[in-house]
């Protein structure tokens, strides 16, 4: 059986922290070692100092010499740590505070967009302005002549309206100062709507001579000899006749 022995000392070996004389950088090194070397600077010195530095580093000069790495010589990781850099930093925000806003303006940074880069190209905004007016002109151009034909044929037909009443209902075809008409209203691209308010009762057949000469008179101004599309809504005290090419709709009001 083979036994292995542990020596005491290699059970108890930790590594330790201190601070170089040289460059004030932080130093590891075992608890052992009676030297230390710092990776930065290099420089060797007893242990002992970089403890004792690390406790108090207020009155110590450091020199931050330059040496040559010693063959053989042991190295842990470690880092740069400055003995003055928690008062540096509380210096930094005193200043940064007692600056105006102005003062603090970052640098743009290389890949920040400004309004500049997303501009489009005058080429592509004559381009799109020039569609759009052209397709306002378009519809200007095909809707002006439709309302203009529409509001002619509504002056005309309310001119001669009287006829379509004559005989069959008593219709007010007055109207107040805006041009509102009491008694009937005329609507639609080709006037093919009409609502009207009656005083009396009317019967199946005094409906169907209005509609029949409410049609007559459209084709008349308008040229439309169709009637298919017409509609007359006859309201009377008591029912609502719905008057079209196929027929009359009776239902009570």
């Amino acid at each position: 059986m083979v036994m292995i022995i542990i020596a005491k000392d290699e059970l108890t070996m930790a590594t330790k922290q201190g601070m170089c004389t040289n460059c004030g950088s932080l130093v590891i090194f075992d608890d052992r070692d009676e030297v230390c070397e710092c990776i930065f600077c290099h420089c060797v010195f007893p242990s002992a100092e970089a403890l004792a530095l690390l406790e108090n580093s207020e009155v110590h000069e450091f020199k931050n010499e330059a040496f040559e790495k010693k063959e053989g010589s042991k190295n842990y990781y470690s880092c740069p740590v400055f003995p003055d850099k928690v008062s540096k930093a509380v210096e930094r925000d005193k200043v940064s505070k007692s600056r105006s806003g102005d003062d603090l303006k970052l640098k743009p940074s290389e890949f920040e967009v400004s309004p500049n880069d997303v501009k489009a190209p005058m080429k592509l905004i004559v381009t799109l302005s020039a569609a759009a007016l052209l397709i306002v002109g378009i519809v200007v151009a095909v809707s002006l002549p439709i309302y203009f034909n529409r509001v002619n044929l509504k002056t005309e037909m309310t001119a001669d309206i009287a006829q379509v009443f004559e005989g069959n209902a008593e219709v007010n075809t007055d109207s107040n100062e805006d041009g509102y008409i009491y008694g009937y209203n005329i609507f639609g691209m080709t006037c093919q709507n009409i609502k009207v308010q009656t005083a009396d009762e009317v019967t199946d057949k005094q409906a169907s001579d209005m509609f029949e000469a409410y049609c007559a008179l459209r084709s008349e101004k308008g040229g439309y000899k169709s009637s298919n599309s017409v509609k007359m809504e006859i309201y009377t005290p008591t029912s609502i006749y719905t008057v079209t090419a196929d027929g009359i709709e009776n239902a009570d009001a």
